[in-house]
């Protein structure tokens, strides 16, 4: 009977009983939502670059820039579903994302090719800290999905900043 009176009061108002405490989960949750913010605003950035850019470079950055913005597409409904997951609601509005985001939104007018490049890889860059902020409140935790999820997104951060950076090598 202590048992079963124990598991129920860990149970929120949201019923969510998944052996990590509320406090953790909203800890984990809030960083997710960073996380998806920056997520969302370098997606924004790598489209808007996709549609503007020009010059002697444009066939191989106008690719690429779509092969980034699809992959970031892809990468949002997972960090929201994760935050759901954790029994709290995840932002959407561009309002929400202004406030959470920690990288800037895209310049109004566009900029140069390779500033567009040196953009988006410091974007990669700051979603992979903001990410790697994360890991040790999810490891403390036990939150395993939520450390697997973050260590794949690292993954395609810093891997994608590595090949901007290499373009703007001389």
């Amino acid at each position: 009977m202590a048992k079963a009176k124990k598991a129920s009061a860990s149970i929120n108002a949201q019923g969510v009983n998944i052996g990590i405490s509320d406090k953790d989960r909203a800890a984990i949750a809030g960083g997710l939502s960073h996380l998806l913010a920056d997520t969302y605003t370098l997606y924004l950035t790598t489209h808007n670059f996709h549609w503007n850019v020009t010059g002697p470079m444009f066939n191989t950055l106008h690719a690429m820039f779509m092969t980034q913005y699809t992959e970031l597409w892809n990468a949002v409904d997972p960090v929201a579903e994760r935050i759901r997951s954790l029994g709290h609601p995840a932002p959407g509005s561009y309002a929400a994302f202004s406030a959470l985001a920690s990288m800037a939104d895209a310049p109004a007018t566009p900029p140069t090719a390779l500033e567009m490049v040196r953009i988006l890889k410091e974007g990669h860059e700051t979603v992979a800290r903001t990410a790697r902020g994360i890991f040790p409140l999810a490891d403390k935790a036990g939150d395993e999905p939520t450390a697997d999820l973050l260590t794949q997104r690292l993954t395609v951060h810093e891997q994608t900043a590595w090949m901007l950076r290499s373009l703007l090598e001389t």
